[in-house]
């Protein structure tokens, strides 16, 4: 079997920073936070009451009204996502090449704002007022389900659930559907939307959430910061296209990196707190640049899950030590979700797409709030903003609850 180069030929995106790739972009450049208080429901009596919300996100472009109420808005967000990513990548699903061209997402909740809207109605009305839409809505699986009856696409199709690193996964997987040659195509990446009482609940239960910045939303995600108190709930979607080298060349597709290398690891160790060592994230992110056969000393950046918890942010940089000794201290590091907030099963998806976005422009982006060093963590995590520093190499990070750990290497495309 003849191994396939695989390169991303596509990227969309719809984030707190904005509902496209090049406003999500640009106002992760400019610094900007999409951080505010949280407006989808009542939260003045939560501890946690701000949050990395979409603004004003419209699914008539991309879904008629009658298939929007029957879909969760992660499935909205997957389906416009989806159909911005075809029109970014120049790609046309026909007949003919349908059956090689698949959809791999990453969801790592689904549809819970669905199951608190029935559960409501259930508990008020009783059972003969839930709808047989109920279901289909919220389970994980309808994303790529949806992306697929949108587009046409007929190749491997399938969700990954795997917590925080559900898009990370994803998309490694995928590369590998399309390294073996089962697909052409994949359409991938991670989505999520979880703004919901219950899931804002349910994270401060777990002290997970930061509670001590709701007065100044755009402050409260601060990655390895010494006054970091925990991570702010976002949402959203970050997709791209992998394809086989082959196949793009053949259609004269527009390569904006390749993916050579995936890793990824258990701990082995707690239902929600990261092994302390590190351990885990470093054997992903060797294992990616093993299968690159490349040498640590050659990734100058790395875009780390730096979720602004205590325990989180120490064990990467732990991690990161361990894998690249004395060069983690010439990487340049940078934590999206500081200015994104935390997108759970999309925050693989999203901060892949900003990866493959500064090799093809050299622009690495910054780290806000980055103001007070922990001595623990001593890297350089970009707080002086995004730089021109034109990496050829660089990692992308994700882990998860379960002690799941997922890590990518993309590389410039020449």
């Amino acid at each position: 079997m003849q191994i396939k180069r695989v390169v991303v030929t596509g990227l969309s995106a719809i984030t707190p920073l904005g509902n496209t790739l090049g406003e999500s972009w640009d106002n992760l450049l400019a610094g900007k936070s999409g951080i505010g208080p949280i407006t989808r429901f009542d939260a003045s009596e939560y501890a946690a009451r701000i949050a990395g919300e979409v603004k004003n996100f419209k699914p008539e472009p991309y879904i008629n009204p009658k298939e929007a109420r029957r879909m969760d808005i992660f499935s909205q967000y997957a389906v416009a996502a989806g159909k911005m990513l075809l029109e970014h990548a120049g790609l046309e699903i026909t007949e003919q090449n349908a059956a090689k061209i698949g959809v791999m997402l990453g969801v790592g909740l689904g549809g819970l704002s669905t199951i608190e809207q029935f559960h409501t109605k259930l508990m008020e009305s009783g059972p003969n007022k839930v709808s047989p839409f109920m279901i289909p809505m919220l389970i994980s699986n309808m994303a790529p389900g949806q992306v697929s009856i949108a587009t046409g696409a007929k190749g491997a199709n399938l969700v990954m659930t795997s917590a925080c690193s559900s898009g990370l996964h994803a998309i490694g997987y995928a590369a590998m559907e399309v390294m073996l040659g089962r697909c052409d195509a994949v359409i991938t990446g991670g989505v999520e939307s979880t703004i919901t009482p219950m899931g804002v609940s349910g994270f401060t239960a777990l002290k997970a959430l930061s509670t001590s910045h709701n007065h100044d939303p755009q402050k409260a995600s601060r990655p390895f910061d010494k006054n970091r108190d925990g991570f702010v709930l976002g949402e959203g979607a970050g997709f791209l296209l992998v394809e086989s080298l082959e196949s793009a060349q053949a259609r004269g597709a527009t390569v904006y990196a390749e993916i050579i290398g995936f890793g990824a690891s258990g701990d082995a160790y707690h239902m929600t707190a990261p092994s302390e060592s590190g351990e885990g994230m470093a054997q992903a992110m060797r294992q990616a640049i093993q299968v690159a056969g490349i040498a640590p000393e050659q990734i100058t950046h790395i875009n780390a899950h730096g979720t602004s918890t205590q325990l989180n942010d120490l064990m990467e940089t732990k991690a990161i030590k361990a894998v690249f000794g004395k060069h983690a201290y010439n990487i340049a590091i940078c934590a999206n979700k500081s200015q994104t907030g935390h997108l759970l099963g999309a925050a693989g998806g999203m901060e892949s797409v900003f990866t493959v976005k500064a090799l093809e422009t050299g622009l690495v982006p910054g780290t806000i709030n980055y103001e007070e060093p922990d001595p623990e963590c001593d890297l350089n995590y970009m707080g002086n903003g995004p730089e021109k520093l034109a990496p050829e190499y660089a990692l992308c990070n994700s882990a998860g609850f379960g002690g799941t750990n997922a890590s990518i290497l993309y590389k410039k495309y020449r």
